[in-house]
């Protein structure tokens, strides 16, 4: 199963999850050798890995979001860029909608259709889980992408982020940049507070903070996921907090709107952390003559994962990586943190 091109050592990350075939193999004999498992065995199992190679023809239904925001268009891209790589694959991808009936609709054409799998990230998880259920009682196995449905009974897999991680990661990095520091002072630009996200991210990061009692939480904002409102959110906390160490920005495209602010307010005098890693995030951190020292990933490569998961699905395969003849029921991407150390490393999986 491949993956997005990317260095060397993520991509041997990613071979040790869901990998090629060769890495599965290997590490599938690993992991089951004992002394009653022969050669017979671990080539029955290396034989139902998914793999590079040409095998039954699948037709994956893709129903992704709207292409408004930088991250939800590399979801779009990531999946139908996968896709193309497979010449046994076949994608019906939708126009992608963030309103509810609209998407609802749009997979139930792909129901009528008879896919053979379906690969679907929600607007709305509950809302949409009536026809993930349908799907399903249809025969249809549902891939379910980040944003998860109100009931496992609607999808065979799911796949997505960590938001809780994504907190934790960014508080543990600021933690440790203010650890030797007395009274540091924080403070977060969050995302749109009524999303779940956006509230086990802040989750993530107040724990974090818990390990460092020498920082404290001073001042918090919510803004939309938008350039013009991490513009106008920000410019209030600069106005409300005149001293402060480090922030936590919840999203690298409102991050373009907070960076705005700063710039006009003449701020240099803290660090700044970005999340979801974007590229010009990480062109920042890598030049690294701005506030912005790090971002916290929450990676789009999921979507080209969710394709090789809807592949391995419709061909009945298991995959590289692990031991078991099937798929998994869930798998959560970690968040990992980009600083100007690693950030060669991460460079070639930023979107635009």
């Amino acid at each position: 199963m491949r993956y997005a091109k990317s260095s060397s050592s993520a991509t041997s990350r990613r071979n040790l999850l869901l990998g090629t075939a060769a890495a599965g193999a290997l590490f599938a004999a690993g992991c089951t050798s004992n002394e009653n498992n022969d050669d017979g065995d671990n080539a029955k199992q290396a034989a139902n890995t998914a793999d590079d190679k040409p095998g039954k023809a699948v037709t994956i239904g893709f129903a992704g979001p709207q292409a408004d925001h930088g991250w939800l268009n590399a979801i779009n891209e990531q999946a139908k860029r996968r896709a193309k790589e497979y010449k046994d694959v076949t994608l019906e991808a939708t126009e992608g909608s963030n309103d509810t009936a609209q998407q609802i609709g749009q997979i139930e054409t792909l129901i009528n259709k008879k896919v053979d799998v379906l690969v679907i990230l929600p607007a709305d998880g509950k809302a949409l889980t009536q026809v993930g259920l349908k799907a399903m009682r249809a025969g249809i196995p549902v891939v379910n992408l980040d944003r998860v449905f109100a009931s496992p009974q609607a999808y065979r897999c799911w796949i997505g982020g960590d938001n809780y991680g994504m907190g934790l990661n960014a508080g543990r990095y600021i933690g440790e940049q203010l650890k030797g520091k007395k009274n540091a002072k924080v403070i977060e630009l969050a995302g749109i507070d009524n999303l779940e996200l956006t509230r086990q991210r802040t989750e993530g990061f107040n724990d974090a903070l818990k390990n460092y009692p020498n920082i404290k939480k001073v001042g918090r904002q919510a803004a939309e996921f938008t350039v013009e409102s991490g513009q106008a959110k920000m410019a209030q906390l600069l106005q409300a907090h005149s001293d402060f160490d480090a922030l936590w920005n919840h999203d690298d495209d409102q991050g373009v709107g907070a960076e705005r602010a700063i710039k006009q307010a003449g701020r240099d005098d803290f660090l700044m952390v970005g999340g979801a890693g974007a590229k010009h995030a990480m062109d920042a951190i890598k030049a690294d003559n701005t506030v912005l020292k790090a971002t916290v990933l929450y990676p789009p490569t999921m979507a080209a994962s969710a394709i090789d998961l809807a592949r391995a699905l419709g061909q009945g395969k298991g995959v590289g990586g692990l031991a078991e003849l099937e798929i998994p029921a869930s798998l959560t991407l970690y968040s990992a943190v980009v600083t100007k150390d690693n950030v060669d490393e991460y460079l070639p999986t930023g979107f635009s």
